[in-house]
């Protein structure tokens, strides 16, 4: 299943994963976020995206490993894939039809949302 992780590009960037190559996703606390991490699965394709003044999905990243022992603070690793040929902003997310039922408009605050295939697609401008 495809996600859509949220990250403060101040923070920590798509361009910081590109050059790390891959780190661990932690410092999710909220109960639903932190459920999406632990039902990933390695090779579980995802979504990196800007919060803060950019908000926009702006790279594609995919699950290495999931360590779930401790269910409130999953280990999810991540690897770097490419920049998204065509960043989406949340205007363009929110108008799309394809999202009208998505945790990412009806749950904004969410930090790691589940993205069906098709809102996967779009985002990655196929």
């Amino acid at each position: 299943m495809p996600y859509l992780l949220k990250t403060e590009p101040s923070v920590y960037s798509f361009a910081d994963l590109q050059r790390d190559k891959n780190t661990t996703w932690d410092g999710v606390t909220n109960p639903a976020a932190v459920k999406n991490l632990r039902e990933m699965k390695a090779g579980d394709q995802l979504v990196i995206y800007h919060t803060g003044g950019e908000k926009r999905a702006v790279g594609s990243a995919s699950v290495v490993s999931v360590d779930a022992n401790d269910p409130r603070k999953p280990l999810v690793k991540i690897k770097a894939g490419k920049p998204l040929p065509q960043p989406t902003s949340l205007a363009e997310i929110k108008s799309n039809s394809r999202f009208k039922d998505s945790p990412l408009i009806k749950q904004s605050r969410l930090s790691v949302v589940p993205l069906t295939d098709v809102q996967h697609e779009f985002l990655l401008g196929k």
